[in-house]
């Protein structure tokens, strides 16, 4: 069984987020979506409120699982016996910091790394500036799905 992971804090999970995650669901058996626990980061959603996101964005492939993942994304794939890891590029300065984590990762476990070129309608779109444009009242509407804007806006409105 081919089976690779798209990690990411997905926080929150975007459209050119699902993009990626239904284009490598095409192409392997199982795709495992890590959702990356960083204690250091300041979350707007808990880790399960991003996981249950995610799992009713991407419930159309029947081949996505959706877990938590702390420590080294090695050692996860390792222990579910995943072999490649999905990485979206959006521009050439992503693939400076992606390509070093690549080389480290398959250093250490062999793992390889497979980047996909981001669907150009998403090249600008990060769960960063999507957070930071609806905490000033833009309209995000388009860049995640329904249920993840409807969260959205109730967060920020407490």
């Amino acid at each position: 069984m081919r089976k690779a992971v798209c990690p990411g804090s997905f926080d929150p999970v975007t459209n050119g987020h699902l993009d990626i995650i239904g284009r490598a669901s095409r192409l392997f058996d199982e795709v495992v979506v890590a959702v990356l626990i960083n204690k250091s980061k300041a979350n707007l959603f808990t880790v399960d409120e991003r996981i249950e996101l995610i799992r009713e964005a991407a419930r159309e492939h029947s081949n996505v699982l959706v877990e938590s993942s702390h420590g080294l994304l090695v050692d996860f794939c390792r222990a579910r016996g995943i072999q490649a890891i999905v990485k979206g590029l959006r521009a050439v300065s992503d693939f400076d910091y992606e390509l070093q984590m690549a080389q480290m990762n398959h250093s250490l476990a062999g793992v390889e790394t497979l980047f996909m070129s981001t669907n150009p309608q998403y090249a600008f779109l990060s769960s960063s500036l999507v957070k930071e444009v609806a905490t000033y009242g833009g309209d995000v509407s388009g860049l995640v799905p329904d249920l993840v804007l409807k969260q959205l806006r109730e967060r920020l409105a407490q």
